[in-house]
């Protein structure tokens, strides 16, 4: 619903987002979907993503961002694990809780 269109989700099995997504933490409170999908957006293209938040509106501190391609995921994991997004080193991995 937010960070632009769903696409056409890809052929192949049921698992819907398998192997797309990934977790990202670390996050600075401030952090927007807007800011999170501009700077995964170096590894591929992102389809969705999403910072987490409470009950009460905050932020988590976390987010979700789901690629187009398996492997523009995985480059994601490796060449934006620690990197720097508004003044936090953020890490990424495989989102493990397929939703």
């Amino acid at each position: 619903f937010r960070g632009g269109g769903a696409g056409g989700g890809g052929g192949g099995g049921g698992a819907g987002t398998g192997g797309r997504r990934v977790y990202v933490g670390n996050l600075s409170w401030e952090c927007q979907w807007q800011d999170l999908k501009d700077h995964m957006r170096a590894a591929g293209e992102v389809l969705h993503a999403d910072v987490l938040s409470g009950p009460d509106g905050r932020s988590k501190g976390c987010g979700l961002v789901e690629y187009g391609t398996p492997e523009e995921a995985q480059r994601a994991i490796a060449e934006l694990n620690d990197t720097e997004l508004m003044g936090r080193m953020v890490f990424v991995r495989e989102d493990r809780e397929a939703r």
